[in-house]
C-alpha cells in the first residue's frame, strides 16, 4: 500500500481529518499543506482511489506509522454484511445523463426526502461515452444545486468512463 506525505499528495482538494479525528471536510491542498505545517504535524493520504482523496493530520514523524495503522483498522472493519459493521446503508439514486424532467422530480424528491430523515445519499448518474460525461456532470450539478438545502456533499463529484457520481449527507 502506498502512502503519500505532505508534498508527495498532488491532488488540488482532499478529504482532510484533524488530529484529534474531526472532519474538516473537503479543503485544497494548500489550505491543508498550511493546516499541517501551523499545528507542526504531517499531512497523510493512505488512498487516491477517490476524488478527492482522504487525508489525514497526524504528528509529524508518525506519517507512514499512523497510516498503516489507520488503513489496518479501515481493513478490519471490512468484509462484514448488513448485520455486523453498525453502518448503515447508503441509498443510491441512479440517474441518466439525459434524464426526463418528471423523472428527475421524482428521484429529486426520493433523495430530498432521504437527505431529511437523516440518511445519506449516493447519486449516479450512467453515461455511455465522453459526450454524455458532460451531460452526466451537469445532472449532478444541477442535484447538488437543488439539495443544497437538504444535504452536503461528503464528496466532489467522481466522474469515471461510465458515469459520475457524488456522496450526499443531511445537513
Amino acid at each position: 500500500m502506498a502512502v503519500f506525505i505532505n508534498e508527495q499528495i498532488k491532488a488540488s482538494e482532499v478529504v482532510l481529518t484533524g488530529l484529534r479525528g474531526e472532519n474538516l471536510g473537503i479543503v485544497s491542498r494548500e489550505e491543508a499543506l498550511a493546516m499541517a505545517r501551523s499545528e507542526k504535524a504531517d499531512l497523510v493520504c493512505t488512498s487516491l482511489m477517490s476524488s478527492p482523496p482522504p487525508c489525514s493530520l497526524v504528528a509529524k514523524g508518525t506519517g507512514k506509522a499512523a497510516a498503516r495503522k489507520g488503513a489496518a483498522s479501515n481493513n478490519a472493519g471490512a468484509g462484514r454484511g448488513a448485520g455486523g459493521s453498525g453502518k448503515e446503508k447508503i441509498k443510491e439514486l441512479r440517474f441518466t445523463a439525459h434524464i426526463e424532467e418528471h423523472d428527475y422530480d421524482t428521484k429529486l424528491r426520493q433523495a430530498d426526502k432521504h437527505l431529511r430523515s437523516g440518511k445519506p445519499v449516493q447519486l449516479v448518474v450512467k453515461s455511455s461515452g465522453a459526450k454524455e460525461g458532460l451531460a452526466a456532470k451537469a445532472v449532478l450539478e444541477r442535484l447538488l444545486t437543488d439539495l443544497k438545502e437538504a444535504g452536503v456533499k461528503e464528496t466532489g463529484i467522481q466522474t469515471s468512463g461510465k458515469g459520475s457520481q457524488v456522496k450526499l449527507n443531511p445537513r
